[in-house]
């Protein structure tokens, strides 16, 4: 036997109560005051269109499928829970994918709706690629590079501490064997 939802899904009959989901993303904590006017955004259009919807906002970068609010974004689209998705950009959802999340979505008869969705040329897409990928990377050997270095200043630190104290050792050993 088959669920209800099941034949729906087979049918393409889109079930009672899906949502709009509104998802909004920036890359870092700095941008806390971005991801707000983000919000904002998001919201007082889909305010404007009478819809009734809910906000999922994330802190993490485009290229990361484990963000928490990108993973519930997608359980509840493949739980056909979600009618609609509305981003700003096309590139907060995610920089490299978006067109598996929306074939994803398709699946489930979730449209994604991009608000400001301006015309690019292939070669601006392509330096915006670009410049994402780059940004990425040296982000990472950066942080890598801060790893490194707080490594080191710990291992200084404590062989700093270590030579004191073997220094200590050694004059008190000096003292009492005169």
């Amino acid at each position: 036997y088959y669920s209800d939802e099941q034949l729906n899904q087979v049918i393409n009959v889109k079930p009672k109560n899906r949502i709009t989901i509104g998802y909004c993303r920036v890359s870092s904590r700095k941008q806390k005051d971005d991801l707000e006017r983000q919000i904002d955004n998001v919201k007082t259009y889909l305010l404007a269109k009478g819809q009734p919807f809910e906000i999922i906002s994330d802190i993490g970068s485009g290229i990361d499928y484990k963000k928490k609010g990108l993973q519930e974004l997608i359980r509840r689209i493949s739980q056909n829970q979600v009618e609609k998705v509305v981003v700003l950009y096309k590139d907060r959802l995610l920089s490299f994918g978006f067109e598996l999340i929306e074939y994803i979505a398709s699946l489930y008869n979730c449209e994604i709706e991009i608000i400001d969705n301006t015309e690019k040329s292939e070669q601006q897409e392509l330096v915006e690629d670009l410049v994402q990928i780059i940004t990425v990377f040296s982000c990472k050997l950066q942080g890598k590079r801060a790893n490194k270095a707080k490594k080191l200043i710990r291992e200084l630190i404590q062989e700093e501490t270590d030579g004191k104290s073997h220094k200590s050792n050694a004059d008190t050993k000096q003292c009492t064997e005169n």
